[in-house]
């Protein structure tokens, strides 16, 4: 088979540091967000079952099917929205809940079918999604260097360890800096094995309820931040690496997927952006054509994440989350550098660039909007007011 094949140690790594690196950043937000509508710890798992589900598949089958790497991720601003509702002591349950997860996944469709956001992206110079997807990733390069604050031993030595690898085996500099880093954290006692708890995930399906209310603080808030914060960057990584994938396509089919398994706790599907960047970067292999199987690894582990649910929840939870920061910072050094490289070539674009740079940078948030909007909106201003009219003059 040919995955088999075009696989090797460099993709299988890349695609674990994905699922790692998706998983342990954002699973506490999930959990948030699952117990502020009440739910049951049966319930919580169930969340993660139909999260792990649909990421998987719908990653791993058109990876497959397409010969390129397609990552999809939960939506983590959605999540820090639905959270954030619940807390806010509205009033809502689970029904209710359920019910507007299936509504933003009817608009997700719709956007997908339509094609919107496809041809907005299309309209966008190159350097200006470049930029956007070095500022989405150079804060998780930060975040790499800033764990040594409270981690210096683990951080200096998968440091050291990227740097001689990276001279001696690059295409397996990756394998052996996540390597070290477990080994120094497993050393040192810092691995929490006490998160592991040794149990199954059951779907548990729980019936819509439709209401205005929740349409209104929670349907149409989290697609616009999904939208905006989640497939407008996925969408930026992919033209930056050099892919050419049926966007329209792809992101119906996470609105189709996320219809289905929102009765199950899957509140939003999305393009990935930041685990997209790992397996689409130069670390996963050398060869762009052979990338793709690094994605489906990551699909793979992805429907284990979702078959065993807690159990490899709390696996993924044992890892200190300095560990986490440093193996993803380092994992993205080379998609960094590459971002900034295309966002910076053409002197024209330039200043553009860099002003999307530091506003996607900076994590903004106004209107519970996401900072990658507001740099590209912020590089496109720049790019129009500089530009317009100088061709035709």
């Amino acid at each position: 088979m040919q995955f088999f094949r075009d696989s090797s140690l460099s993709t299988v790594a890349a695609g674990f540091i994905a699922m790692l690196v998706g998983f342990t950043s954002s699973i506490a937000l999930v959990f948030q967000a699952a117990q502020a509508f009440g739910a049951t710890p049966a319930q919580t798992t169930s969340w993660v079952w139909a999260l792990g589900l649909g990421m998987g598949l719908c990653t791993l089958l058109p990876s497959l099917w397409l010969r390129q790497p397609v990552m999809i991720a939960w939506s983590t601003p959605g999540a820090a929205v639905l959270a954030t509702a619940g807390l806010a002591g509205e009033g809502f349950g689970m029904a209710q809940a359920i019910g507007a997860f299936m509504l933003a996944a009817l608009l997700t469709v719709l956007v997908g079918a339509s094609g919107a956001l496809e041809r907005l992206m299309h309209r966008v110079p190159v350097a200006i999604t470049s930029a956007l997807l070095a500022g989405v990733l150079a804060r998780f390069g930060m975040q790499a260097f800033a764990a040594a604050q409270t981690a210096l031993p683990l951080v200096l030595a998968m440091l050291l360890t990227y740097l001689v690898a990276r001279r001696i085996a690059p295409r397996y500099c990756v394998v052996w800096t996540l390597a070290c880093g477990v080994a120094v954290a497993a050393a040192g006692g810092d691995m929490v094995w006490s998160a592991v708890h040794w149990t199954l995930a059951v779907p548990v399906f729980t019936a819509p309820e439709w209401s205005w209310s929740a349409a209104v603080s929670l349907a149409v808030p989290l697609f616009i931040v999904t939208m905006a914060s989640q497939n407008l960057p996925g969408v930026a990584v992919i033209r930056a690496s050099g892919y050419d994938l049926p966007v329209s396509r792809l992101i119906t089919m996470t609105g189709l997927a996320t219809l289905l398994l929102a009765p199950f706790g899957a509140f939003a599907l999305n393009l990935s952006s930041i685990t997209a960047a790992l397996c689409m970067g130069p670390e996963a292999h050398a060869d762009p054509r052979r990338r793709y199987s690094a994605a489906a690894a990551c699909g793979v582990f992805y429907l284990l994440i979702g078959t065993f649910g807690a159990v490899v929840t709390g696996l993924l939870a044992a890892f200190p989350r300095e560990l986490v920061a440093a193996i993803a910072g380092l994992a993205l050094l080379g998609s960094i550098g590459a971002g900034l490289t295309s966002a910076f070539a053409e002197e024209k674009h330039r200043e553009a660039a860099l002003i999307t740079f530091l506003v996607t940078l900076s994590g903004v948030v106004i209107a519970g909007i996401g900072s990658a909007l507001w740099g590209l909106l912020a590089g496109s201003l720049a790019l129009f007011v500089q530009q317009y009219g100088r061709r035709r003059a």
